[in-house]
């Protein structure tokens, strides 16, 4: 089967760095697997890759859609798979890189392709679960248990999108993904990028600081005046903006809550990560540049899977 390569890893580990020297060494293309980076005028608040980074790397799944368009996973797999297609075409192997596991999950175990939103439909559930927390994740258990099991009670937003599934299409979440799951036809080398919690969590914290200092509260002010979708606006470091540019917060709670968040979502990120199979581990605690994570995560890459290692030789 052709390979394809994944750099996985939560948030602030230093993924982006390291993709783009090793997409340098092989002479190949990045994809990325970040569910926000797709959005076009979100940079500062997803991290995305600068211009200078991006020179000379071919990246595809960013900057895809305006914020005022809505976006799936199913979506994601159907514009992916002819991308990773004409990569092979060069004779190259394609890297993914994110932290997005849905994305991953879809490509490399696959995904059903499930009804389309309804607005309306998640208005009124958003209002039950505001009158009576913990509604939601109770109607959950009674419509769908399986995927209840396996589904954070907080997880306000997949707990909607599941009741939404069982509504719309009269079958549980569960039993659509059992029948319509199907991965793509490829051998993922999946390489996963971690470092000891209390280093990435100064790290996430240091982050959230240069974002604000380099204007994400400008950049959230612009989009909220696109007429946006409701998804980039409920992104960590847009929604807590959002908030205090309408007064609901000052600028010292955002800031802490932005942080938290951060740190909440790269714990679910590991957790999520954890129920993946076949995942190589580079620990690069204690590595603060992209040479010495690249350095690592190509030592692990070659020793694993030579054939990545002849390729890189052919093209030296």
């Amino acid at each position: 089967m052709k390979k394809v390569m994944v750099l996985l890893g939560p948030t602030g580990v230093g993924k982006t760095g390291a993709s783009i020297l090793l997409a340098r060494e092989l002479n190949t293309e990045i994809i990325s697997a970040d569910s926000m980076q797709i959005y076009r005028h979100m940079d500062i608040g997803t991290a995305k890759p600068s211009e200078a980074e991006r020179a000379g790397i071919r990246h595809h799944m960013i900057d895809v859609v305006g914020p005022s368009e809505a976006f799936s996973a199913g979506r994601y797999i159907s514009d992916v798979a002819p991308i990773i297609e004409g990569i092979f075409q060069q004779g190259k192997i394609p890297i993914i890189v994110g932290g997005t596991g849905l994305y991953i999950k879809a490509m490399t175990r696959g995904i059903f392709s499930g009804p389309s939103s309804d607005l309306a439909l998640r208005d009124r559930l958003l209002a039950m679960e505001d009158e009576n927390k913990g509604s939601l994740y109770a109607h959950l258990c009674e419509l769908d248990p399986e995927t209840a099991s396996r589904t954070e009670r907080n997880n306000i937003r997949r707990i909607i999108r599941a009741i939404e599934v069982c509504v719309t299409s009269g079958k549980s979440l569960s039993s659509l993904q059992r029948d319509f799951t199907k991965p793509l036809p490829y051998d993922f080398i999946k390489i996963g990028i971690t470092r000891e919690r209390k280093e990435l969590y100064q790290m996430i914290d240091a982050r959230v600081d240069a974002m604000l200092g380099a204007g994400l509260i400008d950049e959230v002010r612009a989009i909220m005046q696109m007429n946006p979708d409701r998804t980039p606006l409920q992104a960590i470091g847009y929604k807590e903006i959002v908030q205090y540019l309408n007064r609901e917060i000052d600028l010292q709670e955002a800031e802490r809550l932005i942080k938290r968040n951060s740190r909440r979502y790269a714990k679910r990120q590991f957790t999520w990560f954890r129920q993946e199979k076949d995942i190589t581990w580079v620990d690069v605690t204690g590595m603060n540049n992209s040479q010495e994570i690249y350095r690592a995560v190509k030592q692990i890459i070659f020793d694993i899977f030579p054939e990545v290692s002849a390729i890189a030789g052919k093209i030296a």
